[in-house]
């Protein structure tokens, strides 16, 4: 009598339902234990394993989620190609010490007769909400629901899209959402680029050009910190970024950090911020002043 194949099992508990999510939760947190929530649509790198370990110095258990989040998409993004691999993913959390992966449906997450959206008043209308309509209320929306769901200490985000950090903080802030909002520095590759699911789209030659928007983000940088007008180093900037062959540049600016209104100064809090499109692939980037 043969035996049946071993059936392959996650190295993660992985929950599919918010109540299970929450019961997990909740049960570290009666143990007296902190729990951090890591938010992702997965195509996990070593980005958002960062995020993990950050989780980890400010609590004592960490949980991921995984969901594409289809409100967040627009009618000619990338839904359906976005890329997927839950049993990888499950894999790299458990080697960076998650406890438990959270991964609904879109049935679970938007059932029928789904009627309720969260929008953050102005700041989903500057920068990439330009030109990604309906974006961060899709990202607002579903923030809120999978914080409200874990109900965890703190929650931690990449600052890679400081646009969507700066929305949660103040979504997290005027709702009470009673979870604590992080954000972890950006993770680059070696040549600078950083790091993004979305850099699988590259081509060899494109992955090579697409380092010209964090290199113009840190020229423009110097140029201000050295005294040049603002207006004039972002101008150089996008002559820079442009030259490497970007199909579209959507912008290059130096913001507010908090309230992302363009500064025609250095201030304390500042940030540049650059995002555009080489081949089909859109990039986004930002540095601190």
């Amino acid at each position: 009598m043969t035996s049946a194949p071993a059936v392959p099992t996650s190295p993660l508990a992985i929950v599919r339902t918010p109540a299970a999510l929450r019961a997990a939760v909740r049960g570290w947190q009666q143990q007296g234990r902190r729990v951090a929530f890591v938010p992702t649509m997965g195509a996990l790198h070593a980005g958002h394993l960062a995020l993990v370990t950050m989780g980890l110095t400010l609590a004592d258990v960490a949980v991921a989620s995984i969901f594409v989040n289809p409100k967040q998409f627009g009618p000619n993004e990338d839904l359906e190609r976005y890329p997927r691999d839950e049993a990888g993913d499950a894999v790299k959390l458990a080697s960076a010490g998650c406890s438990l992966l959270y991964a609904p449906d879109v049935a679970t997450m938007y059932p029928p007769g789904f009627a309720s959206f969260v929008r953050v008043s102005g700041l989903p209308d500057l920068l990439c909400g330009r030109v990604r309509p309906g974006h961060f209320d899709g990202v607002a929306t579903v923030v809120a629901k999978l914080l409200s769901a874990a109900q965890a200490d703190v929650a931690v985000f990449g600052e890679k899209d400081w646009q969507q950090l700066a929305i949660i903080r103040r979504m997290a802030t005027d709702l009470d959402i009673g979870t604590e909002v992080h954000g972890c520095a950006i993770v680059r590759d070696a040549d600078g680029l950083a790091l993004s699911s979305r850099n699988a789209y590259l081509s060899t030659d494109e992955r090579q050009r697409a380092l010209a928007l964090p290199r113009a983000l840190v020229a423009t940088r110097e140029a201000i910190l050295a005294g040049m007008p603002v207006a004039a180093a972002l101008a150089a900037g996008e002559r820079t970024i442009k030259a490497a062959g970007f199909v579209r540049l959507d912008y290059l600016d130096l913001v507010d950090g908090e309230t992302l209104h363009s500064l025609g100064a250095a201030a304390p809090g500042a940030r540049l911020m650059g995002a555009g499109v080489i081949g089909t692939t859109r990039l986004i980037d930002n540095i601190a002043l």
